[in-house]
Formats: structure tokens, sequence, C-alpha cells
């Protein structure tokens, strides 16, 4: 069992698909739930960080398709009154995350946007979205945006 990361879906928007190059949404879904899927197990589990729609649970029922036991960490265009309805395809949702990774004792944050740098005291490393293909230089941060990863799921090892 493994866990691993990624962010911005955006599953069901036409503009970030044709932003992103793909000739229709319905493309775009599909090649990130394959590519998703190539890599994750039903036993993994994966951090969603953000913006798995854009501010619509009608498209939540595509984290059903996806492997792995997934857990949000809400965004911008996750709408809090949807949280409900999310909690029906995920295990498990939040606004941020710490953990310790167990095999190099690194303190992690999970978010969506990348946290102000005054709270990077606390945290060897800030796993976060938001910013698409636009990294943060600042080693102490990591952008998971789907880009980023060639729409496909990081292990949190590889971080």
């Amino acid at each position: 069992m493994n866990t691993y990361l990624i962010s911005d879906l955006h599953f069901g928007h036409i503009g970030m698909s044709v932003k992103r190059g793909f000739e229709s949404v319905e493309e775009h879904d599909e090649y990130i739930i394959s590519n998703f899927n190539s890599v994750v197990s039903p036993k993994d589990t994966v951090w969603i960080l953000g913006d798995v729609t854009m501010e619509k649970k009608t498209n939540y029922p595509i984290l059903g398709r996806l492997n792995g036991i997934k857990k949000v960490v809400l965004g911008n265009h996750d709408r809090p009154q949807d949280v409900p309805y999310l909690l029906q395809y995920v295990k498990y949702v939040c606004g941020m995350y710490a953990l310790t990774h167990k095999s190099s004792g690194r303190k992690l944050v999970l978010t969506h946007c990348p946290i102000h740098e005054s709270e990077m005291t606390r945290f060897d490393l800030n796993v976060h979205g938001h910013v698409h293909d636009k990294s943060l230089t600042d080693k102490r941060y990591f952008n998971v945006s789907c880009e980023v990863l060639n729409y496909k799921p990081i292990n949190i090892n590889e971080l």
C-alpha cells in the first residue's frame, strides 16, 4: 500500500480541458482517469489537494472510477456546501493536513494553495497545487498540480 498525491483534477471543466490542450472535456477526464489508475491500486491512499471539479458536485461521481482510498484537501473551487456529497466518493475531507513522512521523518503539510513562507518554520515541505504549471522555485514547496505530474499521481516517497 502506497500513498500518492495529485491536485487540480478539474473534472468536468470545459475551459480547463481546452487550456490543457484536450479536444473535449470527456477526453480530458478520461485521460486523467486512465493515468491515475495506471499508478494507483485499489488499496493505495491518494491525497487530492484541491479543485476536484470547478464548483460542480455533479462531477463528483467520476471519483468513483478512480482507484485508491481518496482523501481530499479542499481547494478554492471545492465548495463547502458540497462536502456532504463529496464524502459519498472519498474517505476524508479537510482544509489542510500535516504529517510526518514515515521513512524520512520530514514534516509535510498538504494544502491546495502554497502556504506563506513564514509558516514554513513548522514544516520541511509544503506539498500543494493551485498554481498549475507555475511551480515555485523555493525547494520547500512541491507542486503536484496535474500539469506538472503528467496527469499521474506521484508517490509520496518520490518527493
